[in-house]
């Protein structure tokens, strides 16, 4: 068996503190998603993207633990880790909206919007502080301190 399918990394979870962060810059923008959806779809289009973030955050959240986990384990697991469990965790995102598709608070179209944006939104904004230095996996340095002073 190759030792590259073996090894595992016993390092720092980079997954945990770039989802962390991804949360943390999710929160000034969540209100902001929220009473776009309120203006034009009313109560219930907030209700339908504040449900959005939520998926959207434990979505990420939930990655970050199983790529952490199965890293920790070996560097193959981790490979199936990614592939798979991307597909649970779009299957879980279809469940959660398929839970509640006909309850009466749910309007369709901002919360499959609030998905989409805030999705992708969250991966681009976060790809200005993630750092693409094996000297520095997960966050660039000073990312934290250089958005807290903006």
């Amino acid at each position: 068996m190759s030792d590259a399918l073996v090894t595992r990394d016993l390092g720092p979870a980079v997954e945990r503190e770039v989802a962390l962060d991804m949360v943390r810059r999710a929160l000034p923008a969540a209100p902001v998603l929220i009473v776009l959806a309120l203006l034009p779809w009313g109560v219930d289009g907030a209700l339908s993207a504040a449900f959005a973030i939520v998926v959207v955050v434990v979505n990420f959240l939930l990655a970050a633990w199983v790529l952490a986990a199965a890293s920790r384990i070996s560097y193959g697991l981790l490979m199936g880790a990614a592939l798979f469990g991307y597909l649970v965790r779009i299957a879980l995102i279809g469940l959660a909206v398929w839970a509640v598709k006909d309850a009466s608070w749910v309007e369709p179209v901002p919360l499959g919007l609030t998905l989409i944006v805030t999705h992708l939104g969250l991966l681009l904004w976060e790809l200005r502080y993630v750092s693409a230095s094996l000297a520095f996996p997960g966050l660039k340095p000073g990312a934290t301190k250089e958005s807290a002073s903006r």
